[in-house]
């Protein structure tokens, strides 16, 4: 697979922010999805890795106002 336009990867990495976070999907929530949920979460972390981009670290580029401010 060929690494994406900055367009195409602003447009995952935005759209990742508001997928859930593989912990937080669960059978109560997400009926008989789960499986295909994960794999999709997963799909789209694979991609963004592709693309040298850490998966956890989308949040806080995307949303900068909403990123912890931790100092270690």
């Amino acid at each position: 697979m060929s690494k994406l336009d900055e367009q195409a990867l602003l447009a995952l990495k935005t759209a990742f922010c508001y997928m859930p976070k593989a912990n937080d999907v669960n059978e109560f929530d997400y009926p008989g999805r789960v499986q295909q949920i994960l794999a999709d979460i997963e799909a789209v972390r694979e991609v963004l890795l592709m693309n040298e981009v850490d998966p956890d670290e989308v949040a806080d580029e995307i949303h900068p106002d909403l990123a912890n401010n931790s100092s270690y």
